[in-house]
């Protein structure tokens, strides 16, 4: 990693976010975002704050961890409360992501109004475009502030910065919302999500870096990190004890490990 051209782009990100009056971060608590909001407590201070939309398809977990960087991070963090899940959402197409965003821009600004904050920032860095991101479009069609896309900033450049100003999760593996687990096209219900949450829950609990539950029904599809995968094979009995307790009949288990954006693979060119 070349360190000037880090360094050179670090300080356009300070630029670009100290134009801003005050700004509130789309803050998930994943590598990105708390790279934003991080840069934003520094050049603006207590003109800026992290907001974390808590819906259900937010694992309780992922809650916690960005409530707990807000705090090391020294920014102000609010938590907006989102209503029952989009009919859109619950459709699940492929462009289901387009329709969340829209409505989390939307929680967003109401929250940014009552608050006083002039704009809200999202932790998109250059090279999230070259992916299957439909949440990307909304973003686009709103003129959302990517500080990162104008920084120049790409995804393999986040955990170098995200290390080089000692945040906590620079090595972290990535997190994603709950609808991701389970196939389009299928119905996304509370219940899923609920099913999905609490099995990786026991996983991580039983020490797992990664998961991923994909629900595909009456079965789970687990993917864990390749050298991971034989940690199941030793803890298999509790496994599918408790898999099966939460209503899944067949536990499967994902031999190519886990890869973001696997449910993406049965579009074409993607196989």
């Amino acid at each position: 990693m070349n360190e000037t051209l880090l360094e050179v782009k670090i300080n356009r990100l300070r630029a670009v976010m100290a134009e801003k009056k005050s700004l509130l971060v789309a803050f998930s608590g994943g590598v990105d975002s708390t790279v934003v909001a991080k840069i934003a407590f520094e050049v603006l201070g207590g003109r800026s704050a992290a907001a974390t939309i808590d819906s259900p398809t937010l694992p309780r977990r992922e809650l916690a961890i960005a409530s707990r960087l807000a705090k090391e991070i020294g920014i102000r963090h609010c938590i907006v409360q989102a209503p029952d899940l989009d009919p859109e959402l619950l459709r699940n197409s492929c462009d289901r992501c387009y329709f969340c965003k829209q409505g989390d821009l939307a929680l967003l600004r109401e929250a940014a109004s009552r608050e006083g904050y002039e704009a809200i920032a999202f932790g998109v860095t250059a090279s999230d475009h070259h992916e299957h991101r439909p949440g990307l479009r909304a973003l686009a069609e709103a003129r959302a502030f990517l500080p990162l896309v104008e920084a120049g900033i790409t995804k393999n450049e986040m955990r170098y910065i995200a290390e080089k100003l000692a945040l906590s999760n620079h090595g972290l593996p990535s997190t994603t919302c709950l609808s991701s687990r389970i196939p389009y096209g299928q119905e996304i219900t509370p219940e899923k999500l609920a099913q999905v949450e609490a099995a990786e829950s026991f996983l991580y609990e039983e020490g797992l870096s990664q998961v991923r539950i994909r629900h595909y029904g009456d079965t789970a599809r687990i993917e864990v990190f390749p050298d991971e995968i034989v940690t199941l094979v030793f803890i298999r009995h509790k496994l599918i004890a408790r898999l099966k307790a939460l209503g899944f009949h067949y536990i499967t288990v994902d031999m190519a490990g886990y890869r973001s954006g696997s449910m993406d693979e049965v579009f074409p060119g993607k196989r």
